[in-house]
């Protein structure tokens, strides 16, 4: 048996199914724990379900409601299910995920209860694995999770730095507002103008094997989103502090790539600008030039994520020289009408760059549905009479689709993959990082 290093703690989490012989106090349904003192174990029942996806929900609840220390019997749980390796990293994230002390800034607040794993000795190499992927989705919680006032683009920009010092071999590189105008990233500095806080560029690159292909993860870092002067109802403005996910995961996703001492090829680009109103804001029906020369009518000042992407993936592909790119960004309440948050909607003209994604996301057990993206899409995008490109689409139709399709102009045929997180970036006022694991996942080969 494997622990980790810490004391004798008062109760074990032990799973137990139909099989096993057991205390007739212990509730026989599905996800119920029950806690039998005077074995000082919380038994928790397995029913003939065996989803891991609600295991992992359960284990969540379990955690955070805890007041114990407890051992978790990991064998317990993996011997129920026909697939042990996946169990066994569902219940290792979770539980990790779910112990995290989440972002406060009360004047008392309690610490997570200690957790100590039980678990044989060959799960040791996916152990590692899960707690590098879990410790920088932590991180990406973290800034997720910082108040607009605090979490400012320069903020940020400095919390990447600072958190790169502890991450062997990653190059980070952060671009000023100056350097920014110099590159010509128009878009970008369109949705910062009516900011007092400069915007910022934050790449991080971690390179070991350069005959890979080099991937770039694109991320949108709306460090809070009014809608710009297309200003946002009081009832939609909630939550926008969210809107920077995008920027914290691809981050994230690259420290966790380098922690793993991974064989890639990878830049993390990051945009970061908050979204305002004021005498210098964009207004309505302005043409901007974009970095790659595009010129962009503002239709619409809360579409503003899939402006500060493009200017970025015109980075990726010139600047970093980037033969495949992915975006990340909470970008359209469109994707939470078709997919919910059970999902994380994906776009991609790119089949078999897709395909690879997909097993990467069944791997790490995130949910992804792939949506239509075709030419149709990109011609409602080019409605603009005084433009290349509007950067909103008049009515309401596929307002994923065309977003994605009006960023899919700016890939420059590149192998291209989108992310709308829109929808499951976070839950109950909390970051909860998607997608890092699966871009974790993809890369790690």
């Amino acid at each position: 048996m494997i622990t980790n290093n810490g004391p004798k703690f008062l109760l074990t989490l032990k799973a137990v199914d139909s099989k096993n012989t057991v205390n007739d106090l212990v509730i026989k349904e599905d996800g119920a724990t029950t806690l039998i003192s005077e074995d000082k174990i919380l038994y928790y029942y397995i029913g003939d379900k065996k989803c891991l996806n609600d295991l992992g929900k359960n284990l969540e609840k379990i955690v955070k409601s805890n007041k114990y220390e407890l051992n978790i019997d990991v064998d317990s749980f993996v011997n129920a299910f026909l697939e042990p390796e996946e169990a066994f990293q569902k219940i290792i994230e979770s539980v990790v995920f779910a112990s995290h002390k989440e972002l406060d800034y009360k004047e008392s607040s309690s610490t997570p209860k200690s957790i100590n794993f039980m678990f044989d000795e060959e799960y040791t190499p996916l152990f590692e694995a899960s707690m590098i992927k879990v410790e920088y989705m932590n991180f990406a919680r973290d800034l997720q999770d910082l108040p607009p006032n605090i979490g400012t683009s320069v903020e940020i920009a400095n919390r990447i730095v600072e958190k790169a010092k502890d991450v062997p071999n990653v190059k980070v590189t952060v671009y000023d507002k100056k350097q920014i105008e110099d590159m010509g990233m128009g878009l970008l500095l369109s949705v910062n103008a009516g900011s007092h806080v400069e915007p910022r560029v934050v790449t991080v690159e971690y390179t070991t094997d350069t005959s890979k292909k080099k991937t770039a993860l694109v991320g949108k870092g709306i460090t809070f989103d009014t809608g710009g002067y297309n200003l946002k109802p009081s009832n939609f403005i909630e939550n926008m502090k969210f809107d920077m996910s995008g920027a914290a995961i691809v981050s994230s996703t690259v420290f966790a790539l380098a922690k793993a001492k991974a064989k890639v090829n990878v830049i993390s680009i990051a945009l970061l600008t908050d979204n305002r109103i004021g005498g210098h804001a964009t207004l309505t029906e302005s043409v901007i030039k974009s970095m790659n020369g595009k010129t962009v009518e503002i239709t619409n000042t809360d579409a503003e994520g899939r402006l500060v992407l493009a200017d970025g993936l015109t980075f990726a592909t010139r600047v970093a020289k980037a033969d495949k790119a992915i975006t990340v960004a909470t970008l359209t309440g469109a994707i939470g009408v078709a997919l919910g948050s059970w999902f994380t909607g994906t776009f991609s003209p790119s089949d078999d760059f897709y395909t690879e994604f997909e097993e990467a996301a069944k791997k790490a057990q995130e949910p992804v549905w792939r949506l239509p993206m075709i030419d149709e899409h990109l011609k409602a995008m080019q409605c603009s009479k005084v433009a290349d490109l509007a950067n909103s689409e008049p009515g309401r139709s596929a307002g994923s689709s065309t977003a994605a399709a009006f960023l899919n102009s700016f890939a420059e045929d590149k192998e291209y993959i989108h992310l709308d997180i829109a929808a499951t970036a976070d839950t109950d006022k909390r970051g909860r990082a998607p997608m890092l694991r699966t871009m974790f996942e993809l890369l790690n080969k």
